[in-house]
């Protein structure tokens, strides 16, 4: 544990002002170049360190030494303040319970369960992309995070664990508000709302179960008594949030990063076959979340030739990993047909995402519906004018406008 006194914390580097949040990788750029680690202060003046570089976030992400329990925090982390209902979930639960609850949630996110639905994506998408085209026409442009990138995953999620479809947007909204540090009276309140809102979900899926993954949880809870209440409650807390907030996000900043790289898009289109390789790019260039979940060292520990006490906060940037020029070639440049997708996005070790096939499948057929059925579609604003969430710890679109 480190011994700073408040002036040594107060005298830390604030790195993620307003031009940051907006556009990170320079930031990163420069880091990287100076230091593989770095001791800053988050907005909300947290002591951390800060790792940038793709090796030692890869390797981070993997050592067992680096816990997520929070109970191991020796500067006494707080982070969001979640009740032990969504707290107990797999983000915050080290090998022995990750693996256990791991097990009994993974069925649900096989390639093979994925798969079965795929013809449930592809309808919503339609769906959607025809309430696009009679806004455009109506309105003469449509936002593609409100009518299109939101509501979709939202959709597949909702159906994954039943939840009722007039509770979808206000738990998306709410989810939303969990991401504003300017607000601290509203991330409390949006934390209570999700709080209830999934008490009443368990309690409504207990009473009247439908098949669905939450159904299958409660009935391993109450059958087999392997799953606590705060352990089920946390799970599903998880596989919502983890669920629809990247790849909502992924989406628009997918089909934002393909108007800016407009040979890029002409590729695309002209060649479909193109779109995984390019769903893969949009991981690794504009992944909405940018640290991996904070950890905590067991032990004194090198870091990027930085020893790390035992119990201060370590952040991984999976963001600043993903643009290591010595891990990839020309890493800013945005490339469709980049042969190196090994990107560490979707996470590393035993934490890797449960959801990354449904992630891939989501975002391929929403960007390859927009495309078909949209020839001629284009931002309808500026996109350096384009607003953008103020969190350091995802970088999300607020609103894209396009015309069509």
């Amino acid at each position: 544990m480190t011994t700073e006194t408040s002036a040594e914390r107060e005298a830390l580097p604030q790195p993620f002002d307003a031009a940051c949040l907006k556009d990170p990788y320079p930031l990163y750029a420069r880091l990287r170049a100076e230091h593989p680690v770095h001791r800053i202060a988050l907005p909300d003046g947290s002591p951390v360190w800060l790792v940038t570089r793709e090796a030692d976030v890869r390797a981070g992400l993997a050592d067992p030494r680096l816990s997520v329990n929070k109970a191991d925090s020796g500067e006494g982390y707080k982070g969001f303040s979640l009740p032990p209902a969504l707290d107990a979930n797999l983000l915050n639960i080290d090998p022995d319970h990750h693996l256990r609850l791991r097990r009994l949630i993974s069925k649900g996110f096989t390639p093979r369960s994925v798969e079965a639905l795929r013809e449930r994506v592809q309808a919503t998408a339609d769906r959607l992309a025809d309430g696009l085209a009679q806004r455009i026409e109506k309105d003469g442009s449509a936002d593609i995070v409100a009518d299109y990138s939101l509501p979709l995953p939202m959709a597949v999620i909702g159906d994954l664990l039943g939840v009722p479809e007039a509770d979808r947007r206000p738990f998306a909204d709410r989810t939303a508000e969990m991401f504003t540090p300017e607000h601290p009276r509203q991330i409390a309140e949006a934390v209570d709302f999700l709080h209830r809102f999934l008490i009443d979900l368990v309690a409504l899926r207990r009473a009247e179960p439908d098949g669905n993954l939450l159904s299958e949880l409660i009935a391993v809870r109450d059958d087999g008594d392997r799953l606590s209440e705060d352990e089920l409650v946390s799970l599903a807390f998880l596989i919502l949030l983890g669920g629809s907030e990247n790849a909502q996000h992924l989406i628009s900043a997918g089909l934002l990063t393909l108007f800016e790289h407009p040979e890029q898009l002409e590729a695309l289109r002209a060649a479909p076959g193109l779109l995984p390789g390019a769903v893969e790019e949009i991981h690794r260039f504009a992944m909405p979340q940018q640290m991996a979940v904070r950890r905590f060292p067991l032990e004194t520990m090198d870091v990027g030739g930085v020893d790390i006490p035992s119990g201060d906060t370590v952040l991984l940037c999976l963001a600043s990993a993903n643009r290591d020029p010595d891990r990839y070639p020309d890493p800013d440049r945005f490339d469709i047909r980049r042969e190196d997708t090994g990107h560490l996005s979707l996470g590393h070790g035993i934490h890797y995402c449960l959801g990354a096939p449904l992630a891939r499948m989501e975002v391929g057929i929403a960007l390859d519906t927009l495309l078909r059925r949209f020839p001629d579609l284009a931002p309808a604003a500026p996109v350096d004018e384009l607003p953008w969430r103020t969190s350091f710890r995802s970088r999300a679109l607020v609103s894209l406008p396009v015309t069509a």
